[in-house]
């Protein structure tokens, strides 16, 4: 680690001769490979950006030049050449450095990501407040394949092409892999052109960037012999100047190619071909496997488990949806890009009819469930909470105000760990609760899970149940597809004076909290509708009130039970326990939720202060 030792900041790379470079890159993906199996993080697609970022640090003036990187699990190489080589034990850990582009934790951050499809947009808003400003400095936008197929990024596209004087690069980092094998007709269509033998002559084309008459030359030649369309041919119609593809792991193309790109006016487009994984055999082989690691020996590999562990509520909801298929052929699953991440790789195996993967297009996906729906058919649609915020005004117009029955199985609802505030599901509660037709589930264990995605399946109607991440407490899961009364929850523990009436994942530690203080604690399963009948029956028994519920306090179950009673005309000591109103880092969950409060200690502790501090008619607090 010779020279990357002596790197601390960009400005080393671009002191370095153009010689030292590809040591350098190898040095960087051994550091990489080594650092990531110790912490756990993004390894297939760090591995494939070696060069890309050593080449754009070494061409652009960073961090004067911007670079935003779409979605962000790519930045580790980013990360050691800024300066946080020395912290990358920290990555992803509390207290430590986020595992993605973070503006708070570095100047060379330009803008915070960790959803996909947003840098051409971010990028070309900073190229035009240079213009505006009278700065000269290049915006970077650097976008994988699988980003390329969201709509929002065509957006940026279109409002672009016809910026003639900005000086925005947009790269398309085309490893033909998203987090999910990728899908569609982009992806169909740069396969195509890697197939053709255009590629094979382009990938020079970076060594002396060719006059525009030699390119188009090669490009008419190569329409009339192969009959297809280049692919300059959609990207120029965008009004970018198109060049590439080029081999993304070969500095002798990339900084000729880079340097020459910088003296170039208006928009720019370079296609870059990488391989995920690159310089690690087992992450080449096996690219989604190493997508996310946890920590591993990079001389073995990662390997299962000894025995297996508590099911994922991932894997119950894979399970429920392969066994309700069987039961009807009206089913048919739906995932934004996360085939692997939402359990449903033993459905497209089983069910491939069936199954449907619409790329990273959380809109489309909704509305598409939608359309399913109005011609009968039964739709899934498997979604991270966070990612349902994308769909939300088609989750509003073209499901619930029809009364659509679609399913929505929302993973991730809660404290995610390791991803941190951008991947959260803190606000579905609040946000699907507000919608009419909307039933909300949340369950407490994972048999309920099962049983809550039975009964919003077979709700004539628009149905959520959302799940936390990892494994849930061990409860056995019945075969049987049996459903719950809506808007019925259950006693688990009666005590007296207290009662604590407990959402989804904050069941088990309001339990213990339960046990300590002697209290009743009610598993309250439905947040909308919510169980009124219920809740009229613990404020007559009861002196006290407690919510407690791994979402935002504010518009969420708590505020749910404050409005019924209110509604009902009930004056009672009430207290709201959540998630505060901040954005919450990354970090182990469960000292997460013990950081809030959430843990069965905290939940107690929360109660006895304020049961100590009188008892006020009202009392909210932020955990």
């Amino acid at each position: 680690m010779d020279l990357l030792a002596t790197i601390n900041s960009p400005a080393d790379v671009r002191k370095l001769a153009r010689t030292q470079l590809t040591p350098l890159a190898h040095e960087l993906r051994a550091y990489l490979l080594d650092s990531v199996s110790k912490t756990g993080g993004h390894l297939s697609s760090n591995l494939g950006t070696v060069e890309l970022t050593v080449a754009l640090h070494y061409v652009f003036n960073t961090p004067h030049d911007r670079i935003v990187w779409d979605v962000g699990h790519q930045t580790y190489s980013h990360k050691i050449l800024t300066g946080r080589r020395e912290r990358m034990h920290t990555l992803r850990q509390l207290g430590g450095i986020s595992g993605f582009p973070k503006r708070d934790e570095s100047e060379y951050d330009t803008f915070g990501t960790a959803h996909s499809s947003t840098s051409i947009s971010a990028a070309l808003g900073m190229a035009q407040a240079a213009k505006i400003k009278g700065e000269h400095r290049h915006a970077i936008a650097v976008i994988g394949d699988g980003s390329m197929t969201a709509g929002m990024a065509f957006e940026a596209l279109n409002n672009a092409g016809v910026q003639e004087d900005v000086n925005l690069l947009v790269i398309l980092n085309d490893n033909d892999m998203s987090i999910s094998p990728p899908v569609g007709a982009l992806n169909r269509y740069l396969a195509r052109l890697m197939s053709g033998q255009f590629y094979a002559a382009a990938k020079n084309v970076g060594k002396s960037v060719l006059p525009a008459p030699v390119l188009e030359l090669a490009k008419r030649l190569e329409e009339h012999a192969k009959g297809m369309v280049v692919p300059a041919t959609m990207f120029e119609e965008f009004g970018f100047n198109y060049i590439g593809p080029i081999d993304g792991h070969d500095l002798d193309s990339l900084i000729p190619t880079l340097q020459n790109i910088r003296h170039l006016k208006g928009p720019q487009f370079l296609h870059v071909v990488t391989k995920k994984g690159q310089g690690y055999k087992l992450a080449e082989a096996e690219p989604i496997l190493y997508h996310g690691t946890g920590k591993f020996n990079p001389a073995e590999g990662i390997k299962p488990p000894a025995a297996p562990g508590k099911l994922t509520y991932t894997e119950v909801f894979g399970n429920w949806l392969c066994d309700m298929a069987a039961a009807d052929k009206k089913l048919v699953g739906i995932t934004p890009a996360m085939r692997e991440g939402s359990g449903m790789v033993r459905f497209d195996q089983e069910y491939p009819d069936r199954y449907f993967d619409v790329g990273i297009a959380e809109q489309h996906a909704v509305t598409f469930g939608a359309g399913l729906a109005c011609e009968g058919l039964k739709p899934v649609v498997a979604i991270y909470s966070t990612f349902l915020q994308r769909g939300y005004d088609q989750l509003i117009h073209d499901v619930a105000l029809q009364n659509l029955d679609v399913t929505f199985a929302l993973d991730r609802a809660g404290l995610v760990g390791a991803d941190g505030a951008t991947h959260a599901g803190n606000y579905d509660l609040a946000y699907l609760r507000c919608i009419p037709n909307m039933v909300v589930m949340a369950p407490s264990d994972e048999n309920e899970c099962r049983q809550m995605l039975t009964t919003g399946y077979r709700y004539q109607g628009p149905a959520a149940i959302r799940y936390p991440r990892g494994a849930g407490i061990g409860a056995a899961v019945e075969k049987e597809l049996t459903t719950l009364e809506i808007g019925k929850g259950e006693i688990k523990r009666r005590g007296q004076k207290i009662a604590i009436l407990a959402f989804g994942s904050m069941v088990a530690p309001a339990l213990a909290a339960g046990e300590a203080l002697d209290a009743t604690v009610a598993n309250m399963r439905f947040v909308k509708p919510l169980d009124v009948e219920l809740l009229r029956q613990l404020a007559a028994e009861h002196d006290y009130l407690v919510t407690v519920e791994e979402g935002c306090i504010m518009g969420g179950a708590g505020a749910a039970v404050a409005e019924a009673l209110a509604a009902q005309g009930i004056v009672k000591p009430l207290q709201m326990l959540g998630l505060p109103d901040q954005f919450i880092d990354h970090g182990d969950p469960a000292k997460l939720l013990a950081s809030v409060g959430l843990d069965g200690a905290g939940i107690t502790a929360s109660i006895r202060q304020r049961s100590a501090a009188g008892e006020p008619r009202l009392a909210v607090s932020n955990g």
